[in-house]
């Protein structure tokens, strides 16, 4: 297998051009092992770039634990790969898991286009809500010390979530309009260097209690900003912006 290797803000991928169908069948096993850091390639998650009738592309996302969701940085990468591989120049519309996207690309920074978020919810003082994938958001102070693996570990783990999971958020304000976030990402099951739908979260709940329409996001692994429309309890027009870099390429045995 050809592949190659992205990362956004420190969120890695696998990236297969599997436009020709070669890589329809990988199993479950087949993308653990690729996702392994010790035995494999090593990734937060695999993506299969594939035909999709009506799109220039469609983004098949897997997380390292083999299940599939919306990933914002992913699909910021399978943007750039795409662009690599000559399928479109600036913009692009491509289907993905939670429906359809726009995307643009101006050398290494790709702004994607979110789905809108219809609902916000509550839980205690915190809050959920959904941005192609479910996000837990709580606001904590000394992010930079947060025991994020343990506390996010036991929320996605807690009777309320366990079931489907969720991914768990810690913010922290660094300035009136710029958030530090820390990310416990299921599917991979431990803490990531940065989360493209957990980011555009933790920037909704900023714009909720704030007058903005843009947000900065500081991640362990660079910086990235979200754009919205805020309605009275919902928000569209939601745009994520940030690096995407191919890293390298390579070939490796199935066995």
């Amino acid at each position: 297998m050809e592949f190659y290797k992205y990362q956004g803000t420190g969120n890695d991928f696998v990236m297969i051009d599997n436009r020709p169908g070669e890589w329809d069948s990988l199993s479950v096993t087949d993308i653990q092992k690729l996702c392994d850091r010790r035995f494999g390639i090593g990734a937060d998650g695999l993506i299969k770039i594939n035909t999709a009738e009506g799109f220039d592309f469609e983004v098949d996302y897997y997380n390292s634990d083999g299940s599939k969701s919306f990933c914002g940085n992913g699909a910021r990468c399978s943007v750039a790969f795409a662009s690599f591989l000559g399928i479109f120049e600036y913009s692009c519309r491509f289907n993905a898991i939670d429906g359809a996207h726009e995307a643009e690309i101006n050398g290494e920074i790709v702004k994607l286009k979110m789905a809108d978020v219809e609902t916000v919810s509550y839980d205690g003082e915190n809050t959920v809500m959904n941005t192609g994938s479910p996000h837990f958001v709580q606001y904590v102070q000394n992010l930079a010390g947060f025991p994020v693996f343990e506390k996010g570990k036991e929320i996605r783990n807690s009777a309320k979530y366990s079931e489907k999971g969720i991914n768990v958020n810690f913010a922290e304000p660094l300035a009136e309009d710029t958030l530090f976030v820390r990310t416990y990402e299921r599917g991979v099951e431990d803490e990531t260097y940065s989360c493209g739908t957990g980011v555009t979260a933790c920037a909704l709940t900023f714009m909720q209690n704030h007058d903005l329409n843009s947000v900065q996001v500081k991640t362990l692994g660079g910086n990235l900003r979200v754009y919205a429309e805020k309605k009275v309890s919902s928000f569209c027009n939601i745009w994520l912006e940030g690096p995407a870099q191919q890293v390298f390429k390579g070939k490796i045995d199935l066995l």
